[in-house]
């Protein structure tokens, strides 16, 4: 009876791991083309931003802490800011950029924020933004190093520094004891 149990149980766990190793899944980097193509850099930078900005407006509506709530506004206003920097970039450079569009991958990621529970959130927030916000990253300092189009190059070197300050800001939110253990 006792080895059935034992049974039981790990099997039980093995069957939850995945689940749990599923979690707090990024939105997946944006193609190799981005980093040089501006057709691809401009769709990929937009869905970066429009990402981070409704993620981040989940954070305002179920996030308990302050210091969480006061990243997620930044965000909300630096990458509405980014993404008007990149169409117009975009439209000096000759494209006609659609709006910004969710990619599945980071839909499954908004849609992952939208059912955490609250004890939860923050830390599955704060899990999500360090990834993207480093896949944006090297996404912006490749395009501004090896793109296709001066003015987005230029655009792409100016959000580089805004984007690091994002990944150093969730970082010490990680880090700190008020979303530590969630």
């Amino acid at each position: 009876m006792m080895k059935a149990v034992t049974r039981l149980l790990f099997g039980a766990a093995l069957f939850v791991a995945p689940v749990v190793a599923a979690a707090q899944t990024p939105p997946p980097p944006p193609p190799a083309e981005a980093k040089t193509n501006a057709d691809a850099y401009v769709t990929a930078a937009g869905q970066s931003d429009l990402f981070e900005i409704n993620s981040s407006q989940i954070a305002l509506q179920k996030s308990q802490n302050p210091a969480v709530k006061k990243f997620a506004q930044m965000l909300i206003e630096h990458h509405q800011k980014t993404t008007a920097a990149t169409v117009k970039a975009a439209k000096k450079a000759g494209l006609n950029p659609p709006p910004p569009a969710l990619d599945p991958g980071a839909t499954a990621s908004i849609n992952e924020l939208q059912t955490a529970s609250a004890a939860d959130f923050d830390r599955i927030y704060l899990a999500q933004q360090v990834p993207a916000h480093q896949a944006a990253l090297d996404l912006h300092q490749s395009y501004a190093s090896g793109g296709d189009k001066a003015p987005l190059k230029t655009s792409a070197k100016a959000a580089v520094p805004i984007v690091k300050r994002h990944i150093a800001e969730a970082t010490k939110l990680q880090g700190s004891s008020g979303t530590a253990g969630m």
